[in-house]
């Protein structure tokens, strides 16, 4: 993913299929807020880039490129250490936008958040 957000919190795609994307993410000096929490911005970074991948894999990557529209996101649990992951499922494809499930659970499968991302559709330029 290059010189991007995703390289500088250490997101790591696992899976990525069509209507379905895994990806780690490290809690640690990089994803923490000052109390030593899991940072929600972090959280929310982590998951729009798997909305936004999954995306990307449904659309005509000749005419179409994929931008996050909308995110809300439930803080469940804390996390102080280890890793995270995000599963996005696509809730709805559409020629315009689409709407991604995404959860975040820690290495005990406990959720720590919950995003719905909508994305637009839009043409390449």
């Amino acid at each position: 993913m290059g010189n991007s957000l995703i390289q500088t919190l250490g997101i790591e795609f696992k899976q990525i299929e069509k209507g379905r994307v895994v990806a780690t993410m490290p809690v640690d000096d990089r994803t923490r807020q000052p109390f030593g929490l899991l940072h929600g911005g972090a959280s929310v970074a982590l998951a729009e880039s798997v909305a936004s991948i999954g995306a990307y894999e449904l659309v005509n990557k000749e005419k179409e490129v994929v931008v996050g529209l909308e995110i809300n996101a439930n803080h469940i649990k804390g996390k102080r250490e280890g890793i995270v992951t995000a599963t996005g499922t696509v809730l709805h494809q559409g020629r315009t936008t689409m709407v991604w499930d995404i959860k975040i659970t820690d290495e005990q499968d406990q959720l720590i958040s919950v995003s719905r991302c909508t994305i637009a559709v839009i043409e390449k330029r």
